[in-house]
């Protein structure tokens, strides 16, 4: 098994989508803190975290995501996070991750809840 992980940003409407792609360890901190710098160099306010290739996220993985929360907030970045399974949803919450990023189902949802009132079709 590979420790490595595959980070892509790209731009989506309103918001930077940052896709995850393999476990969420202490190996995936460089690469998940270099995708958060350059969206937010490029001037991201909102910024969506795709989970929907991921099956692995451990302690220290979420000490990363604290971590990227924590600077968001600083930035006042909107921080949204998509396609975690149940369990790992479960974990966010107790965790205290979900007070500052919402989680939704998938990224069409999280742009459309960025988009407003128009999300209803």
């Amino acid at each position: 098994m590979s420790d490595e992980i595959q980070v892509a940003v790209r731009t989506e409407s309103s918001a930077t989508v940052i896709d995850l792609v393999g476990d969420v360890t202490t190996f995936a901190e460089e690469a998940i803190n270099q995708a958060y710098q350059s969206a937010s160099s490029d001037g991201a306010t909102n910024i969506i975290f795709n989970f929907r290739e991921n099956d692995y996220i451990n302690s220290a993985g979420i000490a990363i995501l604290i971590g990227v929360v924590t600077e968001a907030r600083k930035r006042d970045q909107k921080l949204l996070m998509t396609g975690l399974s149940a369990h790992f949803q479960k974990i966010f919450r107790m965790v205290g991750l979900t007070q500052y990023a919402d989680l939704y189902p998938s990224v069409e949802e999280a742009l459309a809840s960025l988009n407003g009132d128009g999300s209803g079709s």
